[in-house]
């Protein structure tokens, strides 16, 4: 792993917003997207990380996970990317098994969305 996304990621552990066991879930992700010839870099996938260490950790801390009325409009652009869908499904049930949280609808919509940025940026 870039050694600028493990950063952010120790970060996130070291400043106690994350549980380590949370972030091992995803840089276990990130190698899996990486094995599979993403990009997986700071630049690619910083957002898509820090986002994933928080949803997880909302989730594991009970908060709620508000729907967003701009779920119609992910669920449109995502149509032309089912595999980034799957692939986000697979990574929430993957989190229920690890975690026992597994993501909601809208916050699976989001990561599907991260997900088809990296594909479509990754030559």
């Amino acid at each position: 792993m870039e050694a600028l996304l493990a950063q952010r990621i120790r970060l996130f552990v070291e400043s106690g917003r994350v549980r380590p066991e949370t972030a091992a879930f995803v840089r276990a992700e990130l190698d899996a997207l990486a094995a599979e010839g993403c990009a997986v870099t700071e630049d690619s996938a910083g957002m898509l990380t820090s986002h994933l260490l928080m949803a997880l950790t909302r989730l594991q801390d009970g908060e709620p996970v508000e729907q967003f009325r701009t779920d119609a409009e992910v669920a449109a652009e995502l149509a032309e990317h089912p595999e980034a869908v799957r692939r986000a499904r697979t990574v929430s049930l993957r989190a229920e098994r690890a975690l026992g949280s597994p993501l909601p609808e809208s916050e699976i919509g989001f990561l599907a969305m991260h997900f088809a940025v990296l594909r479509r940026d990754t030559p």
